[in-house]
């Protein structure tokens, strides 16, 4: 098992960013290695981290403004080599339909439900630390 898992944190909100720290917690699920939290304010910061590699897993806030959690993934599902699995947060459940126009992996509602969002996060991260990428 690897030291750590990455997880990138988009959002224009820093309050949003921090439910996200606060729903995962340090360890998502007793199988996985502790989380390293890496946030972003900005797309360009976003598109920046992932050039850089080294993400696991990204969560993107899909009412950022201005550029929202949907377009960014449905952009880096385009442009990122091998791109992370995504969770993206939707504002509505019948949002729903966008998250997967946007192909994000993975989608929960604002606010954050904690066990909800750990279950979410989880799940993706042991697909994407299975196979090694």
């Amino acid at each position: 098992m690897q030291a750590t898992a990455t997880v990138l944190v988009y959002s224009d909100d820093s309050r949003t960013r921090e439910q996200v720290r606060l729903a995962a917690g340090r360890r998502p699920a007793a199988d996985l290695p502790p989380v390293e939290f890496l946030e972003c304010a900005t797309m360009p910061a976003v598109l920046k981290e992932l050039e850089t590699g080294g993400i696991d897993v990204c969560v993107l806030d899909g009412e950022a403004v201005p550029a929202g959690g949907m377009g960014v993934c449905r952009q880096i599902k385009d442009e990122v080599f091998r791109c992370p699995p995504v969770l993206l947060t939707i504002g509505r459940p019948q949002d729903a339909w966008l998250a997967t126009w946007s192909r994000a992996d993975a989608a929960v509602t604002l606010p954050i439900e904690p066990v909800e969002f750990a279950q979410a996060l989880a799940s993706l991260l042991r697909t994407r630390l299975s196979v090694g990428a």
